[in-house]
């Protein structure tokens, strides 16, 4: 796929840190190992401490499944999506064999059921595939369905688990497709191109870049980069269709990339990768209105920092931000019921251009996918919200994706 004017997705390559125009661009074998329980006896007796304490056991560590999403079309890229098992007590990543036969599958997502896992083919003729997991780490590709848009980028699945939503970086575009049963993918129901406003400062086009839907479920919000936008749409759960009901102006040239929402439901936190900010939006569950706020810093100076992607706890405690250009991670403190932030820290992600976050289903880790450096980086989350690297960077070729499964 050519390159498009942008770094935000697809293949990138080094840039200069300031360039004039910012470019652009299963199977689980054997990961669902069962829980291995460290046995541990009581604390002996001793003349001065008779009556001392047990010593608590151990918890009991397991490791889980990880996905690894890649490009396959790159140089030094993957040969499909990658399998791999995280230690759920010490965050260590031992490596699995890959699922070949998807393409350029950099953006994934799994079905609420847990029995599918989808993913972005991210070319020009952008296209989703759905693939069956099983615990017995057998899987199967069920097939690809086209998007209708080009560089498919980002993909999620309505609550319902009926409608899988994806986002066409390349032609500025969102579509629908029905979820079968078996959770196959079905032909698409709608594509609604953003064709205004008109887009941002050097933009050239509409870039959708997420598609995700509210905490209410009763909405879907697409986040524009290229017309600094972010909307919100109905979908129709019988027909599969989106009906725009309303819209949020960015800052012109800020590039909004991504957001995540306060598991309160009536906030949210989109980076802004062009102008280096944060922005804590307000939600209307009501009516899907999404208000934006002032842009936050990042806390990593001067300079561009690219802001990629916000995560949030699982109890909505602390936020954590990708920063690409300073290769750090933002750390801040939620406050007001979600709608303030505190900027905390920064922290060296160990890696280089972390594309992509993701958080352990318990919030206990935190997984950086480090494009250009082709590792995974991981993290354990303090009870103050503070991050420790653990282990050494996990090789990954051009990790930008990583999914860390129940």
């Amino acid at each position: 796929m050519k390159p498009s004017p942008h770094p935000s997705s697809g293949p990138e390559r080094p840039a200069p840190a300031l360039p004039a125009l910012p470019g652009r661009r299963g199977f689980l074998g054997g990961l669902l190992a069962t829980a291995a329980l460290a046995a541990a006896g009581p604390a002996l007796a001793t003349p001065a401490r008779a009556a001392a304490r047990p010593a608590p056991a151990p918890a009991p560590r397991a490791t889980r499944p990880l996905l690894l999403g890649t490009y396959t079309s790159e140089a030094g890229g993957g040969t499909g999506i990658g399998t791999a098992a995280y230690d759920t007590a010490t965050g260590a990543i031992t490596p699995g064999p890959v699922i070949t036969g998807v393409d350029n599958p950099s953006y994934l997502a799994l079905h609420p059921s847990g029995s599918t896992v989808y993913a972005v083919a991210e070319q020009e003729a952008g296209a989703v595939t759905a693939l069956r997991l099983a615990p017995d780490g057998a899987y199967e590709v069920l097939g690809s369905r086209p998007t209708g848009g080009s560089g498919t980028t980002h993909l999620s699945v309505h609550p319902s688990g009926r409608w899988l939503l994806s986002a066409n970086y390349g032609s500025g575009s969102v579509a629908v497709h029905p979820i079968a049963e078996d959770g196959a993918l079905g032909e698409r129901t709608d594509l609604v191109t953003h064709s205004s406003p008109p887009p941002g400062p050097g933009q050239g086009g509409p870039h959708a870049h997420q598609i995700v839907t509210a905490p209410d479920g009763g909405h879907v919000l697409a986040v524009d980069l290229g017309t600094d936008t972010v909307y919100t749409y109905a979908l129709d759960e019988s027909a599969g269709t989106l009906t725009e009901v309303s819209r949020a102006a960015l800052t012109p040239g800020s590039g909004p990339r991504h957001l995540a929402f306060h598991p309160g439901g009536r906030s949210a936190y989109l980076a802004c990768e062009l102008d280096n900010t944060l922005v804590v939006c307000a939600y209307d569950p009501a009516t899907g209105a999404l208000t934006p706020g002032p842009g936050q810093s990042t806390g990593t100076g001067s300079g561009t920092s690219y802001p990629a992607q916000p995560v949030v706890t699982g109890d909505g405690a602390y936020v954590y931000l990708a920063n690409r250009g300073p290769n750090s991670l933002t750390r801040y403190a939620v406050e007001d019921d979600g709608a303030a932030l505190r900027l905390l820290d920064t922290v060296p992600v160990g890696g280089d251009w972390p594309r992509q976050l993701a958080l352990s289903p318990d919030s206990s880790l935190l997984f950086a996918a480090n494009q250009r450096s082709s590792t995974v980086t991981v993290f354990r989350v303090g009870p103050d919200g503070s991050l420790t690297a653990v282990g050494d960077p996990f090789p990954a070729p051009v990790a930008v994706c990583v999914l860390p499964l129940p």
